[in-house]
């Protein structure tokens, strides 16, 4: 009884274009013989299986090393926040400069400046010290000024 309820089960039904187990569990059905001979069949699932647990594994260590790189790199991040009346200096753009305009000895820094109005989000409104404008910047292209 067992064993025809079995191949009913896994016998390809042409109109449906399946057979009942696959629609049922949506795989294919592993014979009781493929599990005592291997089977090409058997062992690429089995590999796919051991695919999935590697994946996770990866995607774990992933997590974990993304965390550790994040703690690392916050340890030595400075917030800097400046108040109106502060002197600053702001950092030239683009930053890679020529090699013409003073090579590797010339300042990577434009100013002193003065800042006038602080905004939201850390952006800055800063002015020469003559009194001139420019517009706004962004606080991580700054830093403090000492006369």
């Amino acid at each position: 009884m067992e064993e025809s309820l079995w191949a009913y089960r896994t016998t390809y039904r042409t109109p449906m274009q399946a057979n009942p187990y696959s629609l049922v569990y949506r795989v294919e059905a592993v014979l009781p013989l493929e599990h005592q001979i291997p089977s090409l069949r058997l062992a690429i699932q089995e590999e796919l299986e051991a695919l999935d647990d590697k994946r996770l594994e990866a995607q774990q260590r992933l997590e974990c090393y993304q965390v550790c790189l994040s703690r690392s790199f916050n340890k030595r991040v400075c917030l800097r926040s400046f108040q109106v009346g502060d002197q600053v200096l702001v950092a030239r753009r683009p930053i890679i400069t020529s090699r013409r305009s003073g090579g590797i000895f010339s300042t990577k820094w434009d100013g002193p400046f003065v800042v006038h109005e602080v905004y939201s989000s850390d952006t800055y409104k800063i002015v020469y010290s003559d009194g001139l404008w420019t517009c706004p910047n962004n606080g991580k292209f700054m830093k403090r000024y000492y006369p």
